[in-house]
């Protein structure tokens, strides 16, 4: 299959994601123990504070996700190496798969393991991070935003610059990738406070949807 021809590259691909990301670190903050699963800056900072109050067991709390979101790039990019130029099926594919199958896991999994859930969400954000790193060709991350900010200011500054408006469309897309980031944070808080545990069902929906995409072949 041609890469080409797939959907990954679009705008809607990564506003979906971008909802799913935003989703998932509220979840995971709210309904599992205050973790971070997506972008791992902040697990690092509670990791080397629990450290030095020599917290080690709170320490490894915030260690294990680290961990897993490591490995999550690694199989990331062993999937990308291996499938990388089947003729049926595109790699993202695969990961997408894998995605839904963690989380739909996760969806049955009691509070009182915790631990192993935020294990598990921090290696999915590790597979759509490492495998959705572009849209219209830019680079971009859907499970975080520190990136994309810059991105987005560096873009609008060049507009007021150079006045070329592929610039400002840039720089728009970035800022509307961040604010669906926050729309996914909000509906998680919402679908969390509502459903708890259960509330995971809406970023298998999502990406549900994202994976029909990927079967359609991207015009242009």
């Amino acid at each position: 299959m041609n890469e080409k021809r797939q959907m990954s590259d679009t705008i809607q691909i990564g506003i979906v994601l971008a909802i799913v990301g935003g989703f998932l670190d509220a979840y995971t903050y709210l309904c599992r123990g205050h973790v971070f699963a997506n972008a791992q800056t902040g697990n690092i900072v509670l990791f080397g504070i629990q450290l030095m109050n020599q917290n080690f067991l709170q320490a490894l709390y915030y260690l294990l996700p680290i961990i897993a979101f490591l490995v999550g790039i690694l199989i990331s990019e062993m999937i990308k190496h291996h499938f990388r130029n089947h003729p049926k099926i595109h790699w993202r594919q695969i990961i997408l798969c894998i995605e839904l199958l963690v989380l739909c896991i996760i969806i049955f999994i009691p509070q009182n393991y915790n631990m192993i859930c935020n294990i598990m969400i921090s290696f999915v954000c590790s597979l759509q991070v490492e495998s959705f790193r572009k849209f219209h060709g830019v680079p971009y991350a859907s499970t975080m935003c520190t990136g994309n900010l810059r991105s987005a200011t560096e873009n609008l500054y060049l507009y007021f610059h150079t006045k070329d408006k592929k610039t400002l469309i840039r720089s728009l897309e970035y800022y509307m990738i961040i604010l669906f980031f926050i729309l996914g944070a909000c509906l998680g808080v919402f679908f969390t406070n509502q459903f708890v545990i259960k509330a995971l069902f809406i970023p298998v929906l999502l990406l549900i949807v994202v994976t029909v995409f990927m079967f359609i072949e991207q015009v242009g």
